[in-house]
């Protein structure tokens, strides 16, 4: 695939998510005209560049979709949620066969075009071939052609819905055998003269006058369907002995604004985008720069004096001054989203991943020469090391924020998903995002997309009621499904929540013995009860769907997050809702990292959950908490933990963490300072051990273990209530 259809492919896929959102919002605001052009454009935008990429079956298919758009932005069909479920099957085609032209493949295959064909005779036989209302399309005059009367203004001014002609004949038309009444029985033929108005403001004294002259000029109010070419030409013969302004009426003046507003985002000259929507011809467009080029007086020398064409075409009355202003818009507004574009430089992921990887390596290649230079005692390398670290520190932030992307993208595909499900289920479902602008790593976005589409379509089948049940529960008919994310404690949020019926505890506890997880009797708190939704091919639902019930999929999206070093947390109350909470660090490639000391190894605590560090006082031995300034903090000694060889110092001391709203203390030898980390990937050995959550590289070349805080705090919460409850909480080393 060359570069120009690759760009092709890549910006056509923003084109056809623009689509769809603004479909989407169209459905809701069937009479927003903005909403309704800005999806004539996409589908506009595609067609045209397909073409340049020599793609004829996207032109040809995109072709009969926006014929389709342009009838219902010109009022001929109404827009229903029939006809946006038709363009939104259209939408995902186009997709389709965009894939077929990344591939190189010359057409689609046969499932393909087939599915391609009934999509278009869907289009051709309900949409074009018929009106909204089902009649057939029918041929009745234009909505200029009325029976009321109408008024002229003349001097060239258009007030009314026709056509506005001003026509004033050359003195030798009757000499040269021209018949000026002919021309307008012409022009009776393709539409129909509303008023005439004779002028005879050229008329001379009558002492002065030739019998062979003609001193005949008309203002003509003419309604018709027909362009304004067409108009011209009934004057072609006489076009050298007469002078002819052609003004549009006003319906038809909005028609042009709105085609300008709709020309695709390519840099013109103004003549260039009035001729390109048919208010100005080619011939009025080169007398105007005639024009411009000998102003009046014969001095050109000067082309910074020139008169601005849109001057000269106003003065002269070949276009009107709204729309001359609506042309220059567009021009600005093109050449400022030129401007923007320049500013911008696509790169692909792969070199982007690339540079991570370089500034990863220069990170520990930092910390050896940082450890180097201390080691030496020289205080200027010190210095001069340390000058370096800032600045690698701020080219680390900087390429991390590269791969920074808002997640809105993420959560606007699910706008598409919720209306065509609650559709499937005979439910009314409102989706609501906030968050959006949150921003996460690019290869988290792309690997949280499953679990969160599995959490939502979850929420929809299992969660949301029918209206009916709702209407019955005292809920309101329609129900509420949330989308958001925020920032917390150096992590990101990701909430999926739902105004249903919440996780039945009692069938979840049934379903739970049957399958032999749990024992009969044995006591759970909530919270361990809604995690068991998360076992491996646990399911209640009572009828297997398209969507669920056939329990694959929770233990699923649990795994793909933990991979992501992630947690999923759920919370429901019966009969008001559930809430899954997904929390995933903002990266996956370098931390600002704590580092700790215990016996001879070296751990790292994410910056982010460290609150403060204390001095452990000799009185807590044997005990696993401490007195807080009046709050209890339970805590976790690594060196029982991990089983670390050796006595304990004198001195030790607690890194106070914190974590989804909880604290706990990390009870270790040495507080080594801050430390840049660079997240290695742990072996199969260290994968499922408790308390640890990657690997990283020392200055020295030693390895260090990343801790897990979230598993740490949650150790310390869970030792707590076992103390609370009169048990002596374990010390020893766990599996996941």
């Amino acid at each position: 695939m060359d570069e120009i259809t690759t760009v092709f492919v890549t910006e056509s896929r923003e084109q056809l998510s623009a689509l769809e959102d603004a479909l989407l919002q169209l459905e809701g605001s069937p009479e927003d005209n903005d909403i309704l052009n800005a999806v004539f454009r996409s589908a506009h935008t595609i067609k045209g560049g397909a073409g340049v990429v020599e793609c004829d079956f996207i032109v040809s298919f995109t072709h009969v979709v926006e014929s389709v758009l342009d009838r219902l932005r010109n009022g001929e069909i109404k827009l229903n949620s029939d006809l946006v479920a038709l363009l939104l099957a259209c939408s995902d085609h186009i997709g389709n066969l965009l894939d077929v032209l990344a591939t190189g493949t010359p057409a689609p295959d046969g499932d393909l075009a087939a599915e391609g064909s009934a999509l278009l005779n869907r289009l051709q036989r309900d949409w074009l071939e018929k009106g909204s209302g089902g009649e057939a399309r029918s041929s009745s005059a234009p909505p200029s052609a009325r029976d009321e009367p109408l008024h002229s203004s003349g001097g060239g001014e258009v007030e009314t819905d026709c056509w506005h002609i001003s026509l004033r004949f050359g003195p030798d038309v009757l000499r040269n055998g021209m018949d000026p009444l002919a021309f307008l029985r012409y022009l009776s033929s393709i539409g129909r003269i509303v008023l005439l108005e004779a002028i005879a403001d050229g008329m001379p004294n009558a002492d002065e006058m030739n019998a062979e002259s003609c001193y005949l000029g008309f203002e003509i109010s003419f309604a018709s369907t027909a362009d304004k070419a067409s108009i011209e030409r009934v004057f072609d013969f006489v076009r050298d002995d007469c002078t002819l302004h052609i003004l549009p009426p006003h319906s038809k003046l909005s028609d042009y604004v709105a085609l300008v507003n709709q020309l695709p985002e390519d840099p013109m000259r103004l003549g260039e985008i009035l001729v390109r929507v048919g208010a100005l011809t080619q011939a009025e467009l080169e007398e105007g720069l005639r024009m411009q080029e000998a102003p009046p007086g014969g001095d050109s020398a000067d082309s910074a004096q020139q008169i601005p064409l849109g001057e000269i075409l106003v003065e002269q009355k070949v276009v009107s001054p709204e729309l001359v202003d609506a042309a220059i818009v567009k021009q600005k507004q093109v050449t400022d989203k030129r401007a923007a574009e320049a500013r911008l430089i696509r790169i692909p992921a792969d070199k982007l991943d690339k540079l991570i990887d370089l500034v990863g390596e220069l990170v520990i290649a930092g910390a050896s020469v940082n450890l180097l230079a201390t080691n030496s005692g020289i205080g200027e390398l010190v210095e001069a090391t340390s000058l370096t670290g800032r600045l690698v520190e701020s080219i680390r932030d900087a390429a991390l924020q590269l791969r920074m992307v808002q997640i809105g993208e993420t959560f606007n595909r699910f706008n598409r998903v919720v209306r065509d499900v609650s559709r499937e289920l005979g439910k009314d479902i409102d989706l609501a995002i906030s968050g959006g602008e949150t921003e996460l790593d690019k290869s988290m976005i792309e690997k949280i997309g499953d679990p969160l589409m599995h959490l939502v379509r979850n929420a929809m089948d299992h969660g949301i009621e029918a209206p009916a049940v709702r209407v019955a529960k005292g809920k309101p008919a329609q129900g509420r499904l949330e989308l958001n994310a925020f920032h917390d404690s150096g992590s990101i949020i990701i909430e999926v929540a739902d105004d249903g019926g919440g996780l039945n505890r009692e069938r979840i506890l049934a379903k739970a013995v049957e399958r032999g997880i749990i024992q009969p009797g044995q006591a759970l708190t909530d919270t361990e009860i809604h995690n068991l939704i998360f076992e491996a091919g646990f399911s209640t639902a009572e009828q297997v769907s398209n969507l669920s019930g056939r329990g694959v999929g929770m233990d699923v999206v649990r795994r793909n997050i933990q991979s992501l070093r992630g947690t999923v947390e759920v919370s429901s109350t019966a009969g008001e809702g559930s809430r899954f909470a997904i929390r995933l660090p903002l990266t996956l490639a370098i931390i600002d990292g704590f580092l700790v000391g215990v016996g001879r190894a070296a751990y790292v605590i994410p910056l982010d959950s460290v609150v403060e560090c204390i001095e452990l006082n000799q009185d807590s031995d044997g005990r696993d908490y401490i007195n807080l300034r009046g709050e209890v903090l339970p805590f976790v000694r690594l060196r029982d933990m991990f089983e670390v060889a050796g006595d304990a110092p004198a001195r030790q001391n607690v890194v106070v963490v914190q974590y989804g709203g909880l604290k706990a203390g990390i009870v270790v030898d040495q507080l080594m300072g801050e430390f840049q980390t660079v997240i290695k990937p742990l072996g199969s050995i260290f994968r499922h051990i408790h308390g640890i959550g990657g690997s990283t590289i020392l200055g020295s070349g030693e390895v260090a273990l990343i801790l897990d805080v979230q598993a740490l705090v949650k150790r310390c919460a869970s030792a707590e209530e076992q103390r609370a409850a009169g048990f002596q909480p374990q010390r020893q080393l766990e599996a996941r």
